[in-house]
């Protein structure tokens, strides 16, 4: 492995020693400013964590004043619902550029300041439309914030695997996720509590009002911005201190991949836009449904609308560990579209309290998220990660951009009940693609639902006729050529590209894992095992989170 590829701090591997701390201005054993140092790590996992948090408190602000953006602002149905359909339709595209565009362009430090930039200056422009009362700057605003909400992310991403090596990193996603999540959920509880405490100083003006509170989040994301600037900084000093080079994305999107992803890998993507246009799209409607179904309060509603964040906070770290445990993602996945739809059915048919059913909506939106984004890297060859994940991303935002003004439609013209009704109708189209999933996987070995020790058991048999025998099929890239086999390993773990993604096989009639990612890996450890010349790849570990 080139040094390149490595982390920029392996606390397995590093040895603190060699670093004199009085040598880069650090007082007595350099415990803070010592990039070896646990102590000094974990303040970068601060800044890491507070980069996206402007991004995601702002993102559902809409959602959390929504009945003040109906009676402030005007804006209801069809025309609040574009606020997030314009932050959706940018990344349709944009989810292919972002890693090349950190790898190519920017870097890591410069990219990470320039897209935190786009996104202050996205709600800044937001929250100019709404104190001038115009929709269609507040409309501009919400586009721009789009152009840089999921490529931060990706900057993020790409910081945490530079810093952080070995075991260690899977918690480490863990807690940037949560964090993440933790964002949405102090929008979401605080914003309203804010109107109320400033609102008797802008008399009648509440559009002036309205475009205070969005400045607010300007704020934090203004923040958000100086946390990459010192990140670069500390980045900067860390390269120089350890004589290391500044990590990219490492990811490697092809388009003309498309064209040889396998009825699993499309069925995987129908699943995830069908799954989350029923969640997203209402989240953002949902305070409005609360008060006006169930008679709750702004401050009642806004809690309950904020719980899938919240609960999926602590929860989805709890199911990945689960799934990591017992394997059989499609069982977890279809239980969590089978729990969604009886929460559904809770909201749309009775009067128990929404709290209920959104504990139980929490609970499945964990379960899938844990269950569902893993499943890619176990039906994908390494070489095509990249591009596997940026359509899966793209489809999700083109299916969240068109669902969010139809859902918007239906509330302000039919109601909240069939609204409810049509979230439904996607949970049981989603549910129809995992049965077809399936039986597709069920036909072809069992390999998606199969325990962890089965997967093994599987691997080893497949390794055993590769290494006694058969001849190994190096896989071809676009051009013909064929690839270095050292870029279809897979060095992330299925809980890492759950954390990073989560507020991202060939087919035939037998499954043929010499082309799977989850294989490459397996195949590399048997192969040093027994002396073979296969050379081992971390490159997956850069760049790949919602």
């Amino acid at each position: 492995m080139s040094s390149d590829d490595e982390p920029l701090i392996d606390a397995s591997t590093s040895d603190t020693n060699e670093i004199d701390p009085a040598e880069f201005g650090c007082l007595g054993d350099g415990v803070l400013c010592n990039p070896l140092r646990r102590p000094h790590r974990f303040m970068v996992l601060f800044l890491i964590c507070f980069l996206s948090f402007g991004s995601y408190y702002c993102y559902d602000n809409p959602a959390a004043l929504a009945p003040q953006f109906k009676s402030d602002l005007d804006l209801e149905g069809k025309d609040f619902m574009l606020l997030y359909s314009l932050y959706s339709w940018p990344n349709v595209f944009l989810c292919f550029l972002g890693g090349y565009l950190i790898d190519k362009v920017f870097g890591i430090r410069l990219g990470a300041f320039l897209f935190g930039l786009v996104i202050t200056i996205g709600q800044i422009i937001f929250a100019a439309g709404a104190y001038m009362n115009n929709r269609y700057v507040m409309y501009a605003g919400r586009f721009v914030f789009g152009l840089g909400g999921e490529n931060l992310a990706v900057a993020g991403n790409t910081y945490v695997v530079s810093w952080f090596g070995g075991k260690e990193i899977n918690t480490v996603f863990g807690i940037q996720l949560s964090f993440s999540r933790i964002g949405s959920t102090v929008g979401m509880v605080t914003l309203l509590p804010f109107y109320k405490a400033i609102a008797s100083n802008f008399g009648e003006n509440k559009a002036h009002l309205m475009g205070a509170l969005l400045f607010f989040g300007a704020g934090l994301c203004i923040l958000s911005l100086l946390a990459s600037v010192v990140l670069a900084l500390l980045d900067i000093r860390a390269s120089k201190i350890l004589r290391k080079e500044a990590s990219g994305t490492g990811e490697s999107i092809k388009l003309s991949d498309i064209t040889r992803f396998s009825a699993a890998t499309w069925l995987i993507f129908a699943i995830c836009v069908t799954y989350y246009v029923a969640i997203f799209p209402f989240i953002s409607l949902g305070k409005l449904f609360f008060e006006q179904k169930f008679g709750l309060t702004q401050d009642e509603a806004g809690i309950c609308n904020s719980l899938v964040y919240f609960i999926g906070a602590g929860a989805s770290p709890i199911a990945g560990l689960l799934i990591d445990r017992y394997g059989r993602n499609v069982m977890w996945l279809l239980s969590a579209i089978l729990i969604t739809l009886g929460a559904y059915a809770l909201l749309a048919f009775t009067f128990l309290h929404p709290y209920v059913a959104m504990v139980m909506m929490a609970i499945a939106y964990s379960m899938c998220a844990s269950a569902l984004w893993p499943m890619v890297s176990l039906v994908v060859p390494e070489y095509q990660l990249g591009t596997a994940y940026g359509m899966m991303q793209s489809i999700q935002n083109l299916g969240l951009a068109l669902v969010s003004i139809a859902a918007g439609t239906i509330a302000e013209k039919y109601g909240y009940f069939l609204l409810t009704l049509q979230f439904m109708a996607w949970l049981a189209l989603s549910a129809v693609f995992i049965l077809i999933l399936w039986v597709w996987d069920a036909s072809n070995g069992g390999y998606l639902n199969a325990s962890p020790a089965k997967r093994k058991e599987m691997n080893q048999d497949e390794i055993r006729s590769v290494l006694e025998g058969e001849e190994y099929r190096e896989p071809l890239i676009s051009d013909g050529s064929v690839l270095d086999v050292s870029q279809t390993f897979r060095a992330s773990t299925a809980r890492e590209l759950r954390n990073k993604y989560m507020g991202r096989i060939e087919g035939g009639k037998q499954q043929d894992f010499t082309r799977s990612a989850e294989f490459h890996r397996s195949l590399a450890d048997q192969s040093i095992n027994l002396g073979q010349s296969y050379q081992f790849s971390s490159n997956a570990n850069r760049g790949l989170l919602k």
